[in-house]
């Protein structure tokens, strides 16, 4: 078994710590509170995601280093596209058009894993949203009964802090959120995150509040030229995502994520 230093990780998250391993391949230790099924569930969606033929890193073992339970995973190189854009925003309009790609390639790919089903997630995130005034969740339930399901992989969490990039390649990331179903669904919950980010505190500088607003219009104008038609069906989701990402507790959004499920 390969020895690491556990005081030198690459990136340290909540739940992980990220490592160097093999050549071409990173470990994402866990930290010992974070159950075993969490991990192997995370292991299973992560080759389900890989075998679909989504752009995504290869999940290749499990492993347990000094008593802590770990993914080892395929190394991606490259920056996130959060990070190119706040450093080139002159380049929102390219950034824009390769996301909206990015997203039309993962929508044309059939989830044939038995993952969870998009629209049970949703449910379970209206039941659990506490801000939601109660005849607002109830209305918000029957448009969701009266939406197409979907067989498509759905990232869930899509924005530009999960898309590595280099000069060659874009992967996506961070797929702990994925679900098999509506890929319209999917690209509202871009949207919600996107415009809400833009709309509150989560980006105070007013120039740049701009520049993410021109650069969601780009990706949702470009994605919608990929995959042609859905725009009426995307903003029938709309009220529905944003009524279930305010079971996320993020105060910030509260107050435009009720108005924007009351559309």
């Amino acid at each position: 078994m390969k020895t690491i230093s556990l005081d030198q990780p690459i990136a340290r998250g909540r739940t992980a710590d990220v490592y160097d391993w093999e050549d071409g391949q990173v470990l994402k230790l866990f930290q010992n509170w974070f159950n075993l099924e969490n991990v192997q569930y995370e292991f299973k969606l992560a080759r389900a995601v890989h075998a679909s033929g989504v752009k995504s890193p290869a999940a290749l073992e499990q492993v347990q280093v000094e008593g802590r339970n770990g993914l080892v995973y395929q190394k991606i190189s490259g920056k996130p596209m959060l990070e190119l854009f706040q450093s080139k925003p002159w380049r929102t309009i390219q950034f824009g058009k390769a996301m909206a790609k990015l997203h039309a390639q993962m929508h044309a790919c059939v989830f044939d894993a038995a993952m969870p089903p998009q629209k049970q997630r949703l449910k379970d995130k209206l039941a659990d949203a506490s801000a939601l005034p109660s005849t607002l969740k109830l209305t918000l339930f029957q448009r969701l009964d009266s939406l197409p399901e979907g067989d498509r992989v759905c990232h869930g969490d899509f924005h530009p802090a999960n898309i590595m990039m280099d000069e060659e390649n874009v992967t996506v990331i961070d797929w702990i959120d994925a679900t098999r179903g509506n890929p319209l669904a999917d690209v509202a919950r871009t949207s919600i995150i996107t415009l809400g980010a833009a709309a509150s505190s989560q980006i105070p500088n007013a120039v740049v509040k701009v520049f993410v607003r021109i650069f969601h219009s780009t990706y949702l104008k470009r994605y919608f030229r990929l995959r042609r038609g859905g725009e009426a069906e995307y903003r029938r989701w709309l009220p529905i995502v944003a009524g279930a990402r305010l079971s996320e507790n993020i105060p910030e959004l509260e107050g435009w994520l009720v108005k924007q499920a009351q559309m």
